[in-house]
């Protein structure tokens, strides 16, 4: 028999360690499977290995952020948060210069990616949390000032999609695109300078927002150390395990882009479906936080974690996915389909509504839910 405190701490140990493990060794099996063959399964397993190391890079950012003064500590946790959606849009990008339509399929994931965020996350956290307190209160100051800069740059993505549809030429929309990703990078440092500086108490939360970690301090005795090894480097070695991981998560990308595209085609799989697997990916560590935290009465959390993501996304992601393709030869537009702009807007009227009044319940959690079953069902025929 194993020893009681033998026991305690191997569970202690996989608690802290087990995405570490779970997604280095699912991203090594997922090569193995890409290299005999094994399409589907690769994918799968890469699509494992992304999401459980995503779970470290916040982790280890988060750890990182608590010893930085402001902003850089908001900083090293947005650029974290968003740079497993960068690396993998941009990984699948690359397949366009063999398949030019992929370009269309990281569209529908710079898109989805806040669909995933404003109706499965928050909407599955909201349905939770509401089932297990019926109601639940947060800032209302914060999910107000969030959808109105989703709104503005919902408007502002609108514009090369308006010019596509009328007499202009592709180098009309180029030119437009490459302005609106200008203007949203500024207006990112702006709302930086905003969030992190003079409106701080618009964006006030009641726990730690992306941390994942399993805490034993309810468990036991509080004065016990912490034996957390990312706790102990410094921050120059936490920024080089920060850059390990996301290189780890490129390797697993890489599979998961050749094969899965490969897949998409084999069984025609349409690009809005495709964006939304994609998103789903890169949000999942991101879902499993935001319920985890609904579950704890931390709706604050919720609501940052759901509409902050949201915002980076879009501010950030479309201006460094841009660079990163013009650099390399490929020329992404910001010319959305109809539906991924229509359901854009939609989705954020929706969120406004449903957090509007500082209060949640579960009703307004399924609303969410059925808002993306519909979009998903619409994507599968567009």
């Amino acid at each position: 028999m194993i020893p009681r405190k033998e026991n305690t701490a191997l569970r202690h140990f996989i608690e802290d360690y087990w995405d570490v493990f779970v997604g280095v060794f699912s991203i090594i099996f997922a090569f193995y499977l890409h290299k005999n063959g094994q399409g589907g399964f690769a994918t799968l397993f890469a699509a494992i290995g992304i999401g459980s190391l995503s779970l470290s890079v916040a982790e280890v950012a988060e750890i990182l952020s608590e010893r930085l003064q402001e902003p850089y500590g908001s900083l090293v946790l947005t650029l974290s948060a968003v740079a497993v959606e960068i690396v993998l849009l941009y990984i699948i990008l690359l397949q366009a210069f063999s398949d030019p339509s992929v370009i269309d399929t990281v569209k529908g994931g710079i898109i989805a990616a806040v669909i995933v965020d404003m109706n499965v996350l928050l909407g599955l956290a909201v349905f939770v949390g509401g089932l297990k307190f019926t109601a639940q209160e947060h800032n209302k100051e914060t999910s107000s000032a969030y959808t109105t800069i989703l709104f503005v740059t919902s408007i502002a993505l609108l514009v090369p999609s308006l010019l596509s549809h009328g007499k202009h030429s592709v180098g009309d929309i180029e030119e437009a695109s490459i302005l609106i990703a200008i203007l949203l990078m500024i207006f990112y440092f702006i709302i930086l300078v905003f969030q992190v500086k003079t409106h701080t108490h618009f964006f006030k939360q009641t726990a730690r927002s992306r941390i994942f970690r399993l805490k034993r301090k309810n468990q036991e005795n509080d004065t016990e150390e912490d034996d957390y090894i990312f706790d102990r480097f410094n921050n120059f070695f936490l920024i080089a395990t920060i850059f390990v991981f996301i290189a780890v998560i490129a390797l697993g990308a890489e599979v998961f882009a050749n094969d899965g595209i490969k897949l998409a085609r084999e069984y025609n799989i349409s690009a809005g479906i495709s964006g939304l697997i994609i998103a789903i990916v890169a949000v999942a560590p991101e879902i499993v936080t935001a319920i985890k935290a609904a579950k704890n009465d931390e709706i604050q959390r919720v609501v940052n974690i759901a509409m902050g993501a949201s915002t980076v996304s879009i501010l950030l992601t479309v201006p460094i996915l841009m660079a990163l393709a013009y650099a390399s030869g490929i020329r992404l537009t910001l010319d959305f389909s109809p539906l991924e702009i229509g359901a854009l807007i939609l989705t954020i009227i929706l969120a406004w509504k449903t957090t509007d009044e500082g209060q949640t319940n579960y009703f307004e959690g399924i609303s969410h839910l059925m808002f993306f079953a519909a979009f998903a069902i619409v994507a599968i025929y567009y």
